[in-house]
C-alpha cells in the first residue's frame, strides 16, 4: 500500500499544482518512480497506491503501471482515492492509518498474511524481499524499516529505542534528546489480521490523529506486541524540503551514493517520447544530467536538467535544477536555483547567487509556468509563485 496522497506543503511553489509524489526528479524520472521500482524488483505484484492531493496528473502517470511491468492480470497498480459509501458522509484521509482504514476492503480482495506500508515521496533503492524475511523470521507483529543518522538529525525523526533482545522498546516521535540514532524511514511489514484489528479500534477512538507514528505503533508496543527494527545501509532521502531536493538530485551526479546504472535494480519511469537532446556550436555541457528532448546552446555545470528544457546562446547553468519544458533565454544565468516545469528565465535574467556562507542563504526557486522578466535578478533563497512577481 503505498500512500501517494502529500501535498508536500515545504516545496511549496514546486508542489502548489502537483501532488510530491509526482514531482520530477533526477531528469528522468518521478519521485513515485522509486517506491513502484522496488515493488517490481522485489516481486511486489500488487500495489495500492493511495492519492488524494492533486491526483489527477498523478493518476495519470502511474496509470496501468506498465511502465514499472505491475500491468497483471491478477494484480497490478490500482489507485485508490477516498470515496464516499452509501449511507456514509465520506472525508479526505485523516492520517497514514485512516488512509489504511479506508481501503481495508481491497486489502481484504487478496487475503494477505503481511501487508507493505510505504510512502509515495522518498529516493532510495531497496529489496521489500529482504524485509518481509526478516519480518516473518523473527515473527514479529510489525517490522520497521530504520536508517542510521546522527544524533544531531535524530531530533527530526521518529526515533526507535531497541531493547536488550532487539526487538523494539519504545518509540519517539521528534525528540528533543534522543536515546538511539535509529530513524524510522515510514517503510512498515505488518502482520494483516493484527493491523486489521488495531486499525479498527483506533478508528473508532476520536482523540487519535490516525496515524501509523503517532498512534498505531505506540498501541501496539503498548499492548506487548512483538516490534521488530529492519536496519537499512543505503542511499535513502525524504524531499520535503527544497533544499533535500537539490541535495537529493546533486546526489544523481555521483553515482557512488545512488547507482541508477545497475541493472540488476533498474529505476523505471513513464518516458516521454522526445527526440534526443541536441547540443550546439556554443554548447558546453560539464559533470550534468541532460535528458531527452533538450536543446543546449549555453554552458551547464553540475546540473540536471530534465526533458525538453532549452537553455540558450550564452546562458549558464550552475548546480541548478531544470524540470521539464524549462526555458532559459539567451544571456541569463541559473545558479543554485531550481526551476519549475515550464518556467522561463528570460534574457539577461538572473537566478540564484553562490553560496555567500550566511544563515540567510538558500536555493532560489521558481514555480512553474512562472515567467521571469528580461533583466530581473532573483536572490538567493526567494521562492517565486507568480509572474507578476518578477516582470521588472
Amino acid at each position: 500500500m503505498l500512500l501517494a496522497g502529500g501535498q508536500g506543503s515545504r516545496l511549496y511553489a514546486l508542489t502548489a499544482k502537483v501532488a510530491k509524489p509526482n514531482m520530477p526528479f533526477g531528469g528522468k524520472y518521478r519521485i513515485i518512480d522509486f517506491p513502484l521500482s522496488n515493488c517490481a524488483n522485489s516481486g511486489i505484484d500488487t500495489v495500492g497506491v493511495l492519492t488524494q492531493y492533486q491526483p489527477l496528473r498523478l493518476n495519470s502517470y502511474v496509470g496501468s503501471g506498465q511502465p514499472w511491468d505491475l500491468d497483471t492480470e491478477d494484480g497490478g497498480v490500482y489507485i485508490l482515492p477516498p470515496y464516499q459509501s452509501a449511507g456514509e458522509k465520506g472525508s479526505w484521509f485523516t492520517g497514514t492509518a485512516n488512509a489504511i482504514y479506508q481501503n481495508m476492503d481491497f486489502i481484504e480482495m487478496y487475503d494477505p498474511d503481511h501487508v507493505l506500508i510505504l510512502s509515495g515521496d522518498h529516493v532510495y533503492k531497496m529489496d521489500y524481499a529482504k524485509m518481509l524475511r526478516a519480518h516473518q523470521e523473527a515473527e514479529a507483529a510489525c517490522t520497521i524499516a530504520v536508517i542510521q543518522v546522527s544524533m544531531e538529525e535524530a531530533t527530526r525523526f521518529g526515533i526507535m529505542n531497541v531493547g536488550p533482545d532487539g526487538s523494539i522498546c519504545e518509540f519517539e516521535e521528534k525528540p528533543a534528546h534522543p536515546k538511539s540514532d535509529l530513524a524510522s524511514m515510514g517503510i512498515y511489514i505488518f502482520d494483516w489480521k493484527k493491523l486489521r484489528k488495531y486499525l479498527i479500534e483506533d478508528e473508532n477512538d476520536p482523540t487519535s490523529s490516525k496515524d501509523f507514528g503517532k498512534n498505531i505503533i505506540p498501541k501496539m508496543l503498548a499492548a506487548g506486541e512483538k516490534l521488530m527494527p529492519y536496519r537499512f545501509e543505503g542511499y535513502w532521502r525524504d524531499v520535503g524540503t527544497i533544499t533535500s531536493l537539490w541535495d537529493a538530485n546533486m546526489d544523481m551526479l555521483s553515482n557512488t551514493k545512488l547507482n541508477l546504472f545497475d541493472p540488476q535494480w533498474p529505476i523505471r519511469a513513464r518516458s516521454p517520447i522526445r527526440p534526443p537532446h541536441f547540443a550546439g556550436e556554443g554548447a558546453r555541457i560539464h559533470h550534468s544530467i541532460v535528458t531527452e528532448g533538450c536543446d543546449i546552446d549555453g554552458k551547464v555545470d553540475n546540473s540536471v536538467l530534465s526533458a525538453s528544457v532549452t537553455v540558450g546562446s550564452g546562458a549558464k547553468i550552475s548546480y541548478s535544477i531544470l524540470m521539464p519544458g524549462a526555458v532559459v533565454e539567451p544571456g541569463a544565468v541559473v545558479e543554485y536555483a531550481i526551476i519549475g516545469e515550464n518556467a522561463r528565465i528570460c534574457a539577461g535574467a538572473h537566478v540564484g547567487t553562490e553560496p555567500d556562507g550566511s544563515e540567510s542563504w538558500g536555493v532560489a526557486t521558481v514555480g512553474p509556468d512562472v515567467t521571469v522578466g528580461p533583466g530581473v535578478s532573483v536572490p538567493a533563497s526567494a521562492m517565486i509563485y507568480d509572474s507578476s512577481e518578477v516582470q521588472s
